[in-house]
């Protein structure tokens, strides 16, 4: 997704810039500090899909300039006050963040935003393929061919259905690399592909068509953030 930042603030520019670049699937193509000049750019193109927009800016404040546009995209707005989010959601903004952003309530955001779009988006997302380094040789793989990712001391291992692949890793370094939309962190030395979750238990989760190992731990610390993430239907 092509993605601008809308932001008078430097530092909340930067940070949001930061966020993006660690987003495999997000572009970002540009950083306004004046909506007046973010708008003149988007008169001039139309493959904009996501603007992360600040409210109270000189001359024109994040909701004129959402009015000023006759198509908006996708809106999340990132400010450091809570006092217009009911207004915000007025306008159908995707989201509402509240500086100082953090990564994961960045990545629940951006996830939203993929929902909200084409469905298809997310397919896509899994389609896209990455190299892992075997022996001399680099081998393709598509992300959604990835079933879950295990720790091993310095190194993390990629199970796909067919192969293992140990790569030089550490799992905070490959989770932030990963699109938050597929995949999910269930415990200190595993993350799993959402879409191969079959079965959670108190402790434990099953995983669909892997044939070597049936089920993965969920860490204590993981399980609620685990079942918020995840369509859960309860009485």
């Amino acid at each position: 997704m092509n993605c601008i930042i809308i932001d008078d603030d430097k530092l909340s520019c930067k940070v949001l810039a930061e966020l993006v670049k660690r987003s495999s699937f997000l572009n970002l193509s540009g950083v306004f500090d004046s909506a007046i000049d973010a708008r003149n750019e988007m008169m001039k193109r139309s493959d904009i899909d996501l603007i992360f927009l600040d409210i109270q800016m000189p001359e024109m404040d994040g909701f004129d300039f959402i009015g000023s546009l006759e198509k908006p995209p996708s809106i999340i707005m990132v400010t450091s006050s809570d006092n217009y989010a009911v207004k915000a959601y007025d306008f159908d903004v995707v989201d509402y963040l509240i500086k100082p952003v953090d990564y994961s309530r960045f990545c629940k955001a951006v996830d939203k935003v993929i929902r909200y779009q084409d469905k298809g988006f997310g397919d896509n997302i899994g389609q896209q393929e990455i190299f892992i380094k075997k022996g001399s040789s680099l081998v393709k793989i598509k992300l959604n061919d990835i079933v879950f990712i295990e720790a091993l001391e310095n190194y993390v291992v990629l199970h796909t259905d067919l192969e293992k692949y140990t790569i030089h890793f550490t799992m905070k370094a490959i989770e932030q690399q990963l699109p938050s939309f597929l995949f999910i962190r269930v415990h200190r030395s595993y993350i799993v592909n959402k879409s191969r979750i079959n079965l959670i238990r108190d402790s434990s989760l099953e995983i669909s068509g892997y044939r070597e190992k049936e089920s993965i731990p969920i860490g204590k610390s993981y399980r609620d953030f685990l079942l918020k993430e995840i369509n859960v239907m309860m009485r």
